[in-house]
């Protein structure tokens, strides 16, 4: 073996030794990190442009993509409809859907100290579901009112959670996740229910929305929806160091200089905002905020400054692998991507739950 492939070698090993240690986050490791989940990302946004009941090839699918973001207009093609403007816009909103709920699970897992806490456990995504059947009911020439109540709903959703677990002792993982599963139960019962009774077409179709679904491609809501995903992640991203305090205890972040109710109203404020948009335009995908958060911790630690981009970043991932498994799994018909998560995070929620 030669010398250079011996040094090639050598440099991968240090680069793989780099990447999976748990270490402290600094600025060279969350760089390492994100820069290999977004090179990951990358080659599966192209995966899922290819894959479909009509598959594209990949060199097809890179010219498309090199054709339409870097110039050279010419006369559209039926594969370049197809990746350009049927699977394009789903697949980025499989990217905003995946990041946004993988950061709104990291945000109540980290508030709640709970690992079971996630939008769609706790009834959050039932609240934002009805919000956004309302908008659709009364203000259906106005798309925008659609994210608004659905943040909303999610946003009441949230508060009443909260108060309902919060017994003598403090708030319990017990009474955290019945509070959830109850108005969760209450709140999808109430969608069904106003689903079946209101005369109006454009509710009746819905009903696949409520399970997941991409298909829509952010209805013309995409750039709002990449515009608040992004903002909130900023956001949530500038409060990483105080949440790492608050993870240790409310008592030591306040002595340390934190101001924990500040941070505890931003931090809902944002999960229900990020929960609400996704709900608006793509239903209910449950258990993205439960599988990635905890993934990202096993391998890489509990610093939210690296949990916050790589959840963000791995969830965009888990979430189009499972919208291109919905759409190819039994082609031409199509399952909901909410039904691929649920088969996912079902077990892994039961896992964790006999663990709490």
């Amino acid at each position: 073996m030669s010398r250079h492939h011996l040094a090639t070698v050598d440099s991968h090993r240090a680069f793989w030794r780099a990447l999976c240690e748990r270490g402290p986050a600094t600025p060279q490791k969350v760089a390492l990190v994100c820069g290999a989940l977004a090179l990951l990302l990358l080659l599966v946004t192209v995966f899922a442009l290819h894959l479909g009941s009509e598959p594209v090839p990949r060199e097809v699918v890179a010219e498309v993509l090199r054709t339409h973001l870097f110039g050279g207009a010419r006369e559209p093609t039926p594969s370049e409809i197809i990746v350009w403007r049927i699977r394009g816009p789903r697949v980025l909103l499989g990217l905003a859907a995946g990041a946004a709920l993988a950061i709104a699970g990291v945000l109540l897992q980290a508030l709640l100290r709970n690992p079971l806490a996630e939008p769609y456990v706790l009834g959050i995504s039932g609240g934002a579901a009805l919000g956004a059947i309302f908008a659709v009911m009364g203000f259906a020439e106005l798309p925008p009112m659609r994210p608004l109540l659905a943040f909303t709903g999610a946003a009441l959703t949230m508060a009443l959670v909260y108060a309902m677990s919060r017994g003598r002792t403090g708030i319990s993982t017990e009474r955290l996740v019945l509070a959830g599963l109850i108005l969760a139960t209450l709140l999808w019962s109430a969608v069904a229910l106003v689903l079946a009774l209101v005369p109006n077409p454009h509710l009746r179709g819905l009903t696949f929305w409520m399970m997941g679904d991409l298909s829509g491609g952010g209805d013309g809501l995409l750039p709002l929806v990449f515009g608040i995903v992004l903002g909130a992640a900023i956001l949530a991203y500038g409060q990483a160091r105080r949440l790492n305090l608050l993870m240790v205890g409310e008592d030591d972040a306040r002595v340390l200089g934190v101001d924990v109710e500040r941070v505890k109203k931003m931090a809902y404020l944002l999960a229900s905002l990020l929960t609400g948009v996704i709900v608006s335009v793509a239903g209910a995908i449950g258990f993205v905020g439960l599988l990635v958060p905890h993934l990202v911790r096993l391998l890489w630690g509990s610093d939210n400054r690296l949990v916050i981009p790589a959840a963000a970043l791995s969830g965009a991932i888990l979430v189009v692998l499972a919208d291109a498994v919905a759409r190819t799994a039994l082609a031409p018909r199509e399952l909901p991507v909410g039904a691929v998560m649920a088969s996912l995070g079902a077990p892994f929620f039961i896992f964790l739950l006999r663990r709490a």
